[in-house]
């Protein structure tokens, strides 16, 4: 198991956000500041309009508001939280120091202070008046709360404003609060409390003087942070699974005994701290970050047998099956220069020629290896190598799978090419091209033979659309119920491959159309190869396949993290993803892809914290089911310099393909070239960072080898005349993705 980064990367944003969260060394915020999602308006509404009042009534009202002001001095206290009623602003009427009345003027009251604004003091009292600062402001409302009559209005909001940043100013009193007693001070202010509480309401007093200029507020947006610091594109946080190279090695004894698994989310805990550990470390909800939780040792390789009494396979217990076409439009032939003279031959011959080959290779290198030889043209030919008779499927008998599968069922096992060479080499000699193209019925028999032997191969070689009834591709235009009975046909076909451990691959010839986009899904499921190749290259292709060796079958991959993070790009539930690879061959790289929440609710690892992942591969291998187990700790940073320093282009670059190519082939082409944009910016970050020649070299090949999904994958895709917003993918363009797909570092 390797990373692309050396940290788990998380962005500063989240970080941050888990920082003020988790309560460490981060001050939590005031239960007296009003709720943070709270929506509260700038401006005031303007004060409705009042009617004059009598004498009678205005020396009434004031006399009775002075009271209600005189309370000021015996510190009740007033909330000022908001849709609070007493704070509802209401205009009043109060009486001037004559005796008129002045409706405009409102009633206002004062309202407690932090330390820093302090009223001033009356101008009756005998006390002096403390320093005035530049800030001089006063805070203020109104209060109507004994106020009724038809024409006061209710007003439900209460509307706040911040005080800038800078030197506090003391609070004044307005001229006609002249007669009002100071309030008692309020205890100091908490450090970590901003110096302006965002509930105040901060108006300049009418009557002061005018005061110097103030500091500018600073921007509502924070300052831009340095190209290293700022959040990362894309998303380092890459696991590189080498399949081959882990599941070929020849490991010790396996531990003894089953893994000790959790109920919930099946990690494997470690043994050491059975007795120890009462809560999962991948599925506890609370702290996830401390060390004394984690039930895993870290660092740690482990390997289980699943199923201890069975008996090893030989790896010569596989077979090899080749697939021929033996229709009418092999017979189409093809120029090929020889020394001094130009020749025509057959597409069939190029085959005949190629398989001939590989038997007499085979022959020499593994005569243990068991070949066997189906054709198909208007019915399905099994060479039976042991008793050296065909067999012939024909008619009826091609649409009915069952009784395909049956007929596959009740034919032996081919013995080793030592015994049969000679057999094969007359039939492949004497094939003849003619009628049509029962691929899918031949298919289906190949699969079925070779299910009886896990790790077993299969190569269909074709020029033509198989249209037979069973997975007819040639009537699309025609029929939409034929085409997605064929495709569902082919996914199933598949799936049940990859189940059996056998591999699948598909070799078509150039020049012609396949309908690999709906042929290549065998190909894709069981891990096989999707090749286009000219006629006379056909053997080498043939080589390619069949030397890749099978390692291992069955295979699944699992990726577990803490709950703080989550998977990405896989079929996951939350913390956990398994990617299904099937059968394993020497060059089998799996990439996956893990992060941060996105969203508030789930809270992030801190920066410096420690979380540990866990990796598990499922396998059979000679026929044992085993269990191997990598756990490993990883520190946390929201550094984007360091986790730069530490990123290693190619893991990032193999991961951009297979999942820009997987979304591709689906037909996800929008988000194939977004994922394959994201991780571009995130890895020419890195190159201008770190100034390597190598990784600038190795950005150039692959952004070439991008170039069809971002750019040019209109040239992979032809418009369906049965659907008009469907666009398939041709021939080349399946062979192309499908590759990309499970394309390792060494392809690239």
């Amino acid at each position: 198991m390797e990373f692309a980064c050396r940290f788990v990367y998380v962005p500063p944003s989240l970080s941050r956000r888990e920082v003020q969260r988790s309560g460490g060394n981060a001050a939590k915020r005031s239960a007296l500041l009003p709720p943070v999602k709270a929506l509260r308006p700038r401006t005031p509404p303007p004060p409705p309009p009042t009617k004059p009042l009598s004498a009678k009534a205005s020396s009434q009202k004031t006399s009775g508001q002075r009271e209600r002001n005189q309370e000021v001095g015996s510190c009740k206290p007033v909330s000022l939280f908001l849709n609070h009623p007493e704070l509802q602003r209401r205009p009043e009427a109060d009486s001037s120091p004559g005796g008129s009345v002045s409706p405009a003027t409102p009633s206002r009251k004062i309202a407690l202070l932090p330390p820093f604004i302090k009223p001033t003091a009356n101008p009756d009292s005998k006390q002096p008046d403390p320093p005035q600062t530049s800030n001089n402001q006063s805070l203020w409302y109104v209060d109507t709360k004994h106020e009724s009559g038809s024409n006061v209005e209710t007003t439900e909001d209460l509307y706040s404003y911040t005080l800038p940043e800078g030197l506090g100013g003391e609070a004044k009193l307005p001229p006609d609060r002249v007669a009002l007693g100071s309030a008692p001070p309020l205890p100091p202010r908490p450090s970590f409390m901003p110096q302006s509480p965002e509930y105040m309401m901060v108006l300049s007093s009418p009557a002061a003087a005018p005061a110097a200029p103030q500091t500018p507020p600073p921007p509502s947006s924070k300052p831009p942070l340095p190209a290293n610091k700022g959040p990362l594109p894309g998303n380092p946080n890459i696991v590189l699974i080498s399949l081959g190279k882990l599941l070929s090695e020849e490991r010790e004894v396996p531990s003894p005994g089953k893994p000790i698994m959790c109920s919930e989310c099946g990690s494997v805990l470690d043994r050491e701290g059975k007795n120890q550990v009462k809560v999962c470390y991948f599925c506890q909800s609370d702290d996830l970050t401390r060390p004394s939780r984690c039930p895993v040792s870290v660092q740690k390789d482990d390997l289980f047998l699943l199923n201890p009494g069975q008996q090893p396979q030989s790896t010569a217990d596989s077979l090899l099956l080749f697939c021929i076409d033996a229709s009418g439009s092999m017979s189409i032939t093809s120029k090929v220069s020889d020394p001094g003279q130009n020749i025509h031959r057959t597409r069939l011959e190029f085959v005949q020629e190629a398989v001939l080959q590989c038997v007499r290779k085979l022959s020499d290198q593994r005569p243990e290896v068991r070949v066997g030889l189906i054709t198909f043209n208007f019915q399905v030919t099994v060479y039976e190598c042991n008793s050296f008779q065909l067999h012939h499927l024909s008619g009826a008998e091609l649409n009915d799978k069952h009784f395909l599968m049956g007929a596959a069922a009740g034919l032996p096992v081919p013995l080793p090419l030592s015994q049969t060479k000679d057999y094969l080499e007359r039939h492949i000699s004497g094939l003849s091209a003619n009628g049509e193209t029962a691929l899918g019925p031949a298919a289906l028999v190949a699969v079925s033979m070779a299910s009886r032997l896990p790790g077993s191969k299969v190569i269909i070689c074709t020029d033509g659309k198989a249209n037979a009834k069973l997975g007819n591709l040639e009537d699309e235009d025609n029929d939409a119920r034929a085409l997605l009975s064929s495709t569902i046909f082919y996914q199933n076909l598949g799936e049940f491959a990859a189940t059996q451990g056998v591999t699948v691959s598909v070799l078509s010839i150039e020049g012609t159309d396949c309908r690999l986009d709906e042929l290549g899904r065998l190909a894709d499921r069981t891990g096989g190869k999707v090749v286009i190749a000219s006629p006379n290259q056909l053997h080498s292709e043939f080589e390619e396949i069949i030397e890749n060796r099978t390692v291992a079958t069955h295979c699944a991959v699992t990726l577990l993290v803490p709950k703080s993070l989550r998977l990405k790009g896989e079929r996951e539930v939350g913390h956990k993803g398994t990617r299904e690879v099937g059968n394993v061959n020497t060059d089998t790289e799996v990439t996956m892809q893990f992060g941060a929440h996105e969203h508030t609710e789930v809270a992030s690892p801190a920066s410096g914290s420690h979380v540990a992942l866990q990796l598990q591969v499922r396998y059979r291998r000679n026929g044992r089911a085993l269990l191997r187990v990598f756990t490993a700790d990883r520190e946390v940073t929201d550094d984007s310099s360091a986790a730069l320093s530490s990123l290693s282009l190619a893991i990032v670059q193999l991961n951009s393909l297979q999942a820009s190519a997987a979304l591709a082939v689906r037909g996800r082409f929008l988000d194939a070239r977004k994922e394959g944009a994201e991780q571009q910016r995130l890895i020419e970050r890195a190159i201008e960072q770190n100034q390597r020649a190598e990784d600038q070299q190795m950005y150039q090949d692959w952004v070439k080898t991008m170039e069809p999904i971002n750019h040019n994958i209109h040239t992979l895709t032809r418009r369906s005349a049965l659907l008009s917003y469907s666009e398939p993918l041709t021939d080349a363009g399946a062979a192309l993705l499908i590759t990309m797909k499970h394309s390792n570092r060494k392809s690239m």
